[in-house]
C-alpha cells in the first residue's frame, strides 16, 4: 500500500496532469475555433445556397468523331456555399443507345469499362432518377442552387445535343452555369487550361482518377471551395 505522502504526491500528480491536459484541450479548441473564425471571415454571401458541381463522361474514340456522343457517367456534387460542406451526391453510369460498345480510347481515358454501363438506364431514365433527386434535396426545399462545370461543353452542348437527338425534354434548370475556368481566372486573374492547373494553382493535389467523371467532379469542388474561403463571390457565367 502507498504512504499518506506518496498517495498525496500520486493524487497531486494526476491532478496537474489532468489540468495540463485540459489546458491543451483549451488551446486546440480555440485554435479550432479561430482558423474557422478566419474562414468565416474571408467567406462572403453568395448569390446561390448551393453549388452542383457537374462533369459528364461521354462516349468518344480517337479514330473517328461519334455522332451523337452520349453521355455515359453522370455525377453531380452537392456543396452547401455556407458552411462549405458536401451534403449529397448523385452519381449514375448511364448505357449508351447509338454507339454501345465503348472504345477502347473511351475506357482507357475514363476508366469506364463495358460492364460498367451495360444494363444501366438510358438518358432519359437517368434523367428522371436526377429530377426526383434534385426535387427531394432542392426543389421542394425552396434551396436556390446553379451547376458548377469545368468549361461550357456539359450544359451548352453535351446534354442540349443528346437530348435533342433522343427528343427528350430538358428540365429547365439546366441552362444556366457556372464556368469555374472564368471564376478562377476572375479571382486570381490566370486564366487555367484545364482542371489540374487548377489545382496545381491551389496547391492541392489530384484525388482519385482524372477523366473519372465523379472524380473530377469531387476535384472541381475542392477548387470551388478553395476560391470561396479566399471570399471569390461566384456569377453565372452562361445561359442558353
Amino acid at each position: 500500500m502507498l504512504s499518506r505522502s506518496r498517495m498525496f504526491r500520486f493524487v497531486i500528480s494526476q491532478q496537474r496532469d489532468i489540468c495540463v491536459t485540459s489546458i491543451n484541450s483549451l488551446k486546440i479548441f480555440k485554435s479550432s475555433k479561430a482558423s474557422m473564425a478566419d474562414i468565416g471571415n474571408n467567406l462572403k454571401p453568395q448569390h446561390f445556397q448551393y453549388f452542383l458541381v457537374l462533369d459528364f463522361e461521354a462516349t468518344c474514340d480517337d479514330r473517328k468523331k461519334l455522332h451523337p456522343q452520349e453521355i455515359i457517367e453522370f455525377p453531380v456534387v452537392m456543396l452547401n456555399t455556407e458552411t462549405l460542406a458536401t451534403e449529397a451526391v448523385f452519381h449514375q453510369y448511364v448505357q449508351p443507345r447509338v454507339h454501345n460498345h465503348l472504345s477502347h480510347f473511351c475506357t482507357n481515358l475514363t476508366g469506364i469499362i463495358q460492364e460498367m454501363v451495360d444494363g444501366q438506364d438510358h438518358i432519359e431514365d437517368v434523367l428522371k432518377k436526377y429530377d426526383k433527386w434534385m426535387e427531394e434535396k432542392l426543389l421542394s426545399k425552396g434551396h436556390t442552387f446553379t451547376f458548377v462545370t469545368c468549361g461550357d461543353w456539359d450544359l451548352k452542348t453535351m446534354l442540349p445535343s443528346q437530348c435533342d437527338y433522343f427528343n427528350i425534354k430538358k428540365p429547365g434548370y439546366f441552362n444556366q452555369w457556372i464556368n469555374i475556368k472564368k471564376e478562377y481566372a476572375a479571382a486570381t486573374s490566370k486564366y487555367p487550361k484545364g482542371m489540374l492547373a487548377m489545382l496545381d494553382g491551389l496547391s492541392l493535389r489530384l484525388e482519385g482518377r482524372h477523366h473519372s467523371g465523379i472524380d473530377d467532379s469531387k476535384n472541381i469542388t475542392r477548387v470551388v471551395v478553395e476560391l470561396l474561403k479566399k471570399g471569390h463571390v461566384f456569377k453565372i457565367t452562361g445561359r442558353i
